[in-house]
This record gives structure tokens, sequence and C-alpha cells, in this order.
């Protein structure tokens, strides 16, 4: 089976799965403000189901802890997030729901996130929305589409100009430097967002919907299939520092443009 068309079925059934669910679920904390329901690891399992099928001898990393779920076959190929997946060929990083708190809040903006990586590397992604019915996906050097149509970033290359979102911890202290740089970017673009899915985050920069977006308290399996996704639409994407983008650390500035990334980065390095 095509590996797009695979993780495209998996993020749709996903999908459809949480919005079945949405008006049944009980929420509980995992951390402190970090929510987790019935509706993750359901999911995280059907998700599961459907690519261990097609492709037992892969690897799975998810979001969600299933070693309770002892009848279920993928559960032997599972791996941690300590995991050096530059070592595996094949293991796909899975977030069954990206945006918990808007998901539990009844707030529309949520998805589904699926990434193959080959050595350490996304080669293939699907992001779904299952509020809008859109799917994000993308193969390495191949493009990037929505709903099979071909999507490209905005083009924007001024930061006075430019619509940008962010992602930090709900924990995130007064007077931390999540804060300050939030206060900074403010001053300088011309909107700033916090949406609550970092994988819709990166499509929607794919999409030209947003031009920039930066994260510096986020995980493996929120971005891995955004990051190509961004890649394939032409978009920049580079470590928050500024260097190539060591997809398990996690932070980084995504723009689109390499021109409105280096604004970005100038901006965030004040704090």
């Amino acid at each position: 089976m095509n590996l797009e068309a695979l993780a495209i079925e998996a993020a749709k059934e996903a999908g459809g799965l949480l919005a079945q669910m949405q008006d049944t679920i009980n929420p509980r904390e995992k951390a402190p403000k970090d929510l987790v329901t019935e509706a993750d690891v359901a999911s995280q399992r059907r998700i599961l189901e459907i690519l261990f099928a097609a492709r037992p001898d892969d690897y799975f990393l998810g979001e969600e802890d299933l070693t309770d779920e002892s009848d279920l076959p993928a559960l032997d190929r599972m791996v941690s997030g300590d995991t050096d997946l530059s070592e595996l060929e094949y293991c796909w990083v899975i977030d069954p729901l990206d945006g918990t708190a808007n998901y539990v809040h009844k707030l529309q903006t949520y998805s589904v996130s699926i990434a193959l990586l080959h050595f350490g590397e996304p080669v293939v992604a699907a992001v779904y929305d299952p509020v809008m019915d859109d799917c994000y996906s993308a193969t390495q050097g191949e493009g990037a589409r929505v709903n099979g149509s071909a999507i490209g970033s905005s083009g924007c290359e001024d930061l006075q100009r430019s619509l940008i979102a962010a992602s930090f911890t709900a924990g995130v202290e007064r007077g931390s430097p999540e804060v300050d740089r939030w206060v900074e970017m403010l001053y300088e673009c011309q909107a700033l967002r916090r949406l609550g899915s970092a994988a819709l985050n990166l499509c929607y920069v794919a999409q030209g919907c947003l031009d920039g977006y930066w994260a510096t308290s986020v995980k493996i399996w929120d971005i891995a299939a955004g990051v190509l996704v961004v890649r394939e639409a032409g978009g920049s994407i580079t470590a928050v520092d500024g260097g190539p983008l060591v997809i398990q650390d996690a932070k980084f500035i995504a723009a689109a443009t390499e021109s409105l990334r280096k604004q970005m980065f100038d901006v965030l390095c004040r704090v």
C-alpha cells in the first residue's frame, strides 16, 4: 500500500472516532494541567491496529501509554520517547489527539497526527482535522497536499505583515522566557495566535493561513508530521537556535520563507 494513503486512512479513522466520542469523554490529568481522555487512548489504539496490520515490522512511538492494552499486537513494537529514533529504519510517530484541552472544552481546533520516520527523519505525514474534514499530507520529495490538492506557504517576507503562532506549556510561570518571547513577538508581528494544536499550526504555515510558528515546549509526536508538511510546502524550518532541526528535540522556528524565519529568530534571540 502507498504509505501516505495508509497514514491518511489511519488518521481519518481515528479522527472519526474522536468526533463520535467528544460528547461522552471523561477527562483526567496525567500531569498538572495536562489532560488525557479515553478518546486519546481509543484513537491511538485504532491507529496502531491499522498501521501494524500493514507494517508489522516497523516500530511505533505514541503519546499515550498503552501498556494496559495487553491484547494489542503492536505493543511489542512500541518504543519509548527516550529511544534514539535515528537508529530505527522505520518508526511511526503518533499523536492520537493533538489539542486535548481544546477537544475537552469543545473548542474545535484539534487533530490527529501521524508521521513515518526513516532513521529519524520524517518521510511520510498525515494530519487530520476532524472538524473541517481536512487532511494534510506529504511524502518526502513529492510536495504537500490538503485533501489531495497541492498547497504552498504564503511567501510572506515581512514580519510586520505576518500572522504568527506560538506554543508554550500550560504550566508556564509568570516572567518566564516563554512569556517574554511572546511579548517581544507581539510588538513585531501583525498579530499573534496560540491555537492549541502544534500539528495544525504547522499545517497552517504550509497552507499559507499562518506565516510563521515557533515552539519550545512541544514533543516529537506533536510535530513530526507537520514538519514534513512545512518542508514539502516550501516553508523554512530550523531549530530554535537557527541550526538544523533535530526532530526529537522539538524546539523550532517555522516560517513561510527563510527571510521571515530569520526575522523571527532575531526577535526571539532578544530573550
